[in-house]
């Protein structure tokens, strides 16, 4: 729609960042090392007293010893340090990578639930333990930093609110604690954006054998993130992303754009608040609005999701009025712009059942759920190209009402160095399949949807994790169908492969897609951009890269360094892009096998809100119309997510 949604960093800063990272790292060897750690326990942590292994926890059980930094001086600190001046200059750009479980993996190796040891006792009180954004960690509390750069932005930050953070608890005082719920309250602390990372520990009470006291911490991520860049005096682009306004939690993004070359619209701007779990009802609100050159909306928003497998009640309700012109590639590869203006409502409701199995059953098994949920959206154009039966049938009026039952059953397995760089991941495990039946009230005729998705995914021993999806869809009227979609997909991780360099991890998504009897001018395509795991094409645009089926193969190796440069880990990347798209008129095996391939490396600094980012350079030897076939790319890379098996809209298949 537009470029402003590109640059979520400066591109001169990523440029000068890159380069003093390439010369460091190349020519001085300037790039911090550290000792492969998996296999230890975390520094200042008692493993005889953690709870994450025993019931005998004291307070902040891993904080009770004071130690400095577990990595000492590499050959280059030491050399630096001889000297105020390179002393200085070591600690402004250079960040001392800890031996704590977050970094290293060993949490992975943690699975069974420290809270089930208490479980049906009382809880007393709760305590709220906020640490600053850099040089501390959930698994070392104590621990502080001697880079007065970090010193002063811990300063500058302001912490999340005390009673913004027990608005996230799903327990309070009086509780008989539920170990679930516990294990629970963790994962979603950690998946919101506005904590890095966030530990729950219980700890018993002195001469009681009925109450517990339970310590939440929480480690902030760093909340204002600029963003913008110049091309010329009458061309740039400035705003900014404050994901924790004030410490309230509300996030806040603004961008303003300016080109004084461009008849159409010389200034675009965009806006977007949010305002996360109101009160304890866990509902979030969010109001945007954008006046960009091809795109004019306002849309508000309330919803609250399934945020546990124990959620009874998840909604939403969206009002949007948009204004766009529509870029659409037609079948003879011309470009037509057709201009549309629409209002658009949507508003669903669903109902989570414990389905078999007691309350008091916190097993996997006791977490499979029944839901129930129903949906109504409309679309009202108010301008647009003339509807028939045979021309911009996309464009109708229609209101559909969808209904949908479906099958739960997750748990969440904890790990690191899957799609973050260090930080605590919380990998899906489970299966949902759901039905979808409902109407089409639609202007050219009523119609009957009818939809099918199945899902699993789950750790195979020493194999790696493997998740696949099924989905079948369409339309009915008078016995054909319109509209319809099959589509598989498959993802796959491999184990962490420790090596002299770091760990290192294989990655392959598979997705085939295929239309029925779709509307002219409907297809799907391979372009896209980014590379390997982080796209869902083949990494590069081109309007020729269309069909109504296609295949796409995404296959990369991520080398988890032990490089830290000013904060940021470094994960080194090859990856080999693979993908075939037909028309119904030829096969789609018969049809050419686009390919890309690629090296590259990423950063990532998880004490921050920006985007890994990325250098690539890229190879396309047979993209139809493509005169330069390498490519170099320096980019934002947004963080990727997991595919959950909750339950959420029901909704059609798409066909993408």
């Amino acid at each position: 729609m537009n470029n402003l949604y590109l640059t979520g960093l400066p591109r001169l800063r990523h440029l000068l960042t890159g380069l003093l990272l390439l010369w460091l790292v190349a020519t001085t060897g300037w790039a911090q090392i550290t000792p492969d750690t998996t296999k230890l326990p975390p520094v200042g942590v008692d493993r005889r007293t953690d709870s994450l292994s025993s019931k005998h926890s004291r307070v902040i059980a891993d904080s009770v010893l004071k130690q400095r930094d577990s990595v000492f001086y590499s050959g280059l600190k030491r050399r630096m340090y001889k000297h105020r001046l390179t002393r200085q200059l070591y600690d402004a750009v250079f960040h001392d990578v800890y031996n704590s479980q977050q970094s290293t993996g060993e949490v992975s190796t943690i699975e069974v639930n420290p809270f089930k040891d208490f479980e049906g006792r009382v809880i007393g009180d709760i305590y709220i333990r906020r640490l600053g954004v850099f040089g501390q960690s959930v698994y070392d509390t104590l621990r502080q930093s001697d880079n007065w750069l970090e010193r002063t932005a811990n300063k500058l930050h302001v912490n999340t609110r005390e009673r913004v953070i027990r608005r996230y608890l799903l327990f309070r005082e009086g509780d008989a604690l539920n170990s679930t719920t516990l294990r629970d309250n963790e994962r979603l602390l950690r998946t919101t954006t506005i904590f890095h990372d966030a530990r729950i520990l219980v700890v018993p009470r002195t001469g009681s054998r009925q109450f517990v006291d339970v310590y939440v911490i929480t480690q902030d991520v760093w909340s204002l993130e600029p963003n913008g860049g110049v091309g010329s005096l009458t061309q740039f682009n400035i705003g900014f992303d404050q994901r924790n306004v004030r410490g309230l939690g509300h996030q806040l993004f603004a961008q303003f754009a300016y080109t004084g070359t461009d008849p159409r619209q010389q200034a675009e701007y965009q806006s977007r608040y949010t305002i996360p779990f109101i009160g304890k009802t866990f509902v979030t609100a969010q109001a945007e609005f954008l006046y960009l050159r091809d795109l004019k909306q306002g849309a508000i928003r309330l919803y609250r999701p399934f945020i546990t497998p124990d959620t009874k009640y998840a909604g939403s309700i969206e009002l949007t009025h948009t204004q766009i012109n529509s870029r659409v590639v037609m079948r003879d590869d011309s470009v037509e712009y057709i201009p549309l203006r629409y209002n658009y409502s949507d508003v669903w409701f669903g109902r989570s059942f414990r389905l078999f199995f007691s309350e008091g059953d916190s097993s996997v098994r006791g977490r499979a759920r029944l839901i129930l949920a129903v949906r109504n959206t409309n679309y009202q154009y108010l301008w647009r190209p003339p509807v028939t039966n045979d021309s911009n049938q996309l464009y109708q009026n229609s209101r559909t009402t969808l209904f949908s039952l479906g099958f739960s059953r997750r748990k969440y397995v904890r790990d690191v160095l899957i799609y973050g760089f260090g930080r605590t991941e919380d990998v899906p495990v489970g299966r949902t399949v759901s039905v979808i039946y409902g109407f089409d009230n639609a202007e050219l005729g009523r119609r009957t949807y009818v939809g099918l998705n199945y899902s699993q995914g789950s750790y195979i021993k020493n194999l790696g994790y493997l998740y696949g999806l099924a989905s079948l869809g369409g339309y009915i009227r008078s016995a054909t169908v319109q509209q319809g979609v099959l589509s598989f997909e498959s993802n796959y991780f491999s184990p962490l492969l420790p090596t002299g360099w770091g760990n290192m991890r294989q990655f392959i998504n598979a997705r085939y897609t295929t239309g029925i009897n779709r509307f002219n001018n409907e297809y799907i395509s391979l372009s896209s951009s980014g590379s390997g795991i982080n796209t869902d094409g083949i990494g590069i645009n081109n309007d020729a890269l269309r069909g109504t089926r296609r295949l796409v193969l995404n296959i990369e190796n991520i080398l988890f360094s032990k490089l830290n440069v000013v904060g940021f880990r470094i994960a080194f990347i090859t990856f080999a892009n693979l993908g075939m798209a037909s028309f119904p008129e030829k096969p789609l095996l018969q049809s050419t096998l686009y390919q890309g391939y690629g090296i590259g490396f990423r950063l990532r600094n998880e004490n921050l809100t920006f985007n890994s980012f990325q250098i690539r350079l890229s190879y396309y030897p047979n993209i139809p119309n493509n005169t330069i076939p390498f490519r170099q790319a320096f980019e934002g890379v947004p963080a990727l997510r997991f595919r959950d098996f909750d339950q959420s809209a029901p909704q059609i298949i798409p066909y993408q």
